[in-house]
């Protein structure tokens, strides 16, 4: 945050200032409110900042923290200020040690130089921002089971309705977001709404923050625009696939919880929520994750399965039993010891896991499941049909 801040003042208004006078006069009828006008009824608002970035292959928000701390304070100040939030609270990865210390420095530095606290930027606000430390737990990454672990309870999400929004942190007002969306709120201030949105297509507009791993001469996080041809992406930014383009096996566009797309879907898809819909995956997290034909793309999946079977928090039955069995199947699949009737098995599998949990872990450790069927289902009819049957060991 730099010295120029201070000459931006920040202004509250309150509902009383925005309501007419009432008329008092006996035949008075009483006006209506004031469209989208909300009267607070007395309890605090909080903000909640996610940044507990456990999706593997994500790494996003860490560069953020670890390199540009105050970009992030910054965004949480003129998001909590504009919802009229008494606090805010950053729910920070316990494996994030550096960027936590960090984040911590660049807040007390912020609360020095009159930032933050009481009367935030000289603007009569106060505004406090509180740091909490997960403890490795995926399934915090949840907003609501993010409110369970702040509020001092065990990590599972909540039943919903009621939505944090109404009843959040503490049963209050809760608005829970993000780490990049905060941290861009500054700049797109600074430059105005039309600049951010000349970048990417119609719906899809704007830039994001790409975490590229796996088979790539050069891994890296980068920020691009959005829609961005997923080709243009890797070679422009990684120094391509290993091995060239046509090494490429496969790529998981969006972290590990959405399909993975094949060679020759990656070469026409962008990089946008609308594209890689249509290319049945998701945009996810932006964590692209590339595997070339050195990869053995059924114990790839069966790893990720085995991910998903240790964070689920067992709340739900689809989800506590169905990831179990999903790792179990995989296991087998792995290693062709399986009959070919098993591979639709395992696809009503991941249908009976999808959209019945309380919050999308069962949806995540369904998708890359599905994509791995819906892709590659020769390989995995290859490995059954290559293991000896019964009478062939027999004989």
């Amino acid at each position: 945050m730099t010295n120029s801040h201070k000459s931006v003042r920040v202004v509250q208004t309150f509902p009383s200032q925005l309501l007419p006078t009432p008329d008092r006069s006996p035949n008075a009828v009483s006006p209506d409110p004031p469209v989208n006008e909300q009267v607070s009824d007395g309890r605090p608002s909080y903000l909640v900042i996610n940044a507990d970035e456990s999706e593997p292959g994500t790494c996003k928000d860490r560069e953020i923290m670890r390199h540009d701390p105050h970009k992030l304070l910054e965004g949480c100040l003129i998001a909590g200020t504009a919802m009229r939030a008494r606090a805010c609270y950053i729910y920070i990865r316990g494996e994030y040690v550096n960027e936590r210390l960090n984040l911590e420095k660049a807040r007390d530095e912020a609360y020095a130089a009159g930032y933050l606290g009481k009367n935030a930027c000289g603007s009569g606000i106060d505004f406090d921002i509180n740091i909490h430390y997960g403890a490795g737990a995926y399934i915090c990454g949840e907003e609501t089971a993010l409110i369970e672990s702040l509020e001092g309870k065990q990590g599972k999400p909540r039943l919903k309705p009621p939505f944090p929004a109404g009843v959040g942190l503490y049963g209050c007002p809760t608005t829970v977001t993000n780490v990049e969306t905060v941290a861009v709120a500054p700049t797109i201030l600074r430059r105005g709404a039309d600049w951010f949105a000349s970048f990417g297509r119609k719906n899809n507009a704007g830039t994001k923050l790409f975490c590229i791993s796996g088979h790539v001469n050069k891994p890296c996080t980068v920020e691009e625009e959005m829609s961005i041809p997923l080709k243009e992406l890797i070679e422009k930014h990684c120094g391509g696939v290993r091995g060239g383009w046509d090494n490429l096996l496969a790529i998981i566009p969006g972290g590990s919880s959405v399909p993975l797309i094949p060679k020759s879907v990656c070469e026409e898809v962008l990089m946008d929520f609308d594209s890689l819909k249509s290319a049945q995956s998701g945009l996810g997290t932006a964590a692209v994750i590339v595997m070339d034909k050195s990869t053995d793309v059924v114990d790839a999946i069966a790893r990720l399965s085995y991910f998903y079977k240790h964070e689920s928090c067992g709340q739900c039955t689809p989800c506590r039993e169905g990831t179990g069995w999903l790792y179990a199947i995989m296991e087998r699949m792995k290693k062709g010891d399986a009959r070919l009737e098993e591979i639709d098995m395992l696809q009503e599998l991941t249908k009976q896991i999808e959209g019945h949990t309380i919050c999308a872990l069962g949806d995540a450790a369904a998708w890359p499941v599905q994509g791995l069927i819906r892709h590659f289902r020769p390989e995995l009819e290859a490995r059954i049909n290559a293991q000896p049957t019964s009478e062939q060991i027999a004989a």
